[in-house]
């Protein structure tokens, strides 16, 4: 070295001894009604009923056929529903019906990697959908005409369905006018 020390190389040098930390208790098992079947964090549809959601007049709406949203007094529409105005914070919104009709706005289709439990329905649409007299675009699905022939302003109307475990959802059938 450079300062004269010299560095034993017959000393053996020894790894720091392994220090393993204490096992961590298992976390204790949610009750029953605690856990939720499947995959939760991938379902597509909401839980819909009013001990789940403050927003089940959506999903009662869409029963019926219709497609609500809430309405600020101040700020207008807001889309998805809310219980606050992201814009001025109110809580006074009511609930308000959406027009049924609307344009294909933009779409792709759906021809792999598909959601889990959706594997089955490729290819399928999706696509954003500009309301009649409405200044929202809405995402969704869009049925009634294959992935190949659809096509920018598209007339679509809205078509409210229950999935299979009785959940009820939306989305829009290509439409003649």
């Amino acid at each position: 070295m450079a300062d004269g020390s010299k560095r034993s190389s017959s000393r053996p040098r020894h790894a720091a001894p392994i220090v393993r930390p204490a096992a961590e208790p298992k976390p204790a098992k949610p009750a029953a009604e605690d856990r939720r079947p499947g995959p939760f964090l991938l379902d597509f549809y909401p839980l819909e009923d009013e001990r789940s959601t403050q927003l089940a007049p959506f999903y009662e709406a869409l029963k019926t056929g219709r497609l609500t949203t809430t309405r600020c007094p101040k700020d207008g529409v807001v889309w998805p529903p809310r219980l606050v105005c992201p814009k001025c914070h109110a809580g006074d919104l009511a609930w308000v019906d959406l027009p049924r009709r609307g344009w294909l706005y933009a779409f792709s289709a759906v021809l792999a990697g598909a959601p889990l439990g959706m594997e089955s329905e490729v290819p399928f649409v999706v696509g954003l959908v500009l309301l009649d007299g409405s200044p929202l675009r809405l995402f969704g699905r869009i049925v009634g005409t294959p992935w190949n022939e659809c096509r920018i302003g598209q007339p679509v109307e809205l078509e409210t369905y229950a999935v299979p475990d009785g959940r009820w959802f939306y989305r829009f059938r290509t439409a003649g006018r």
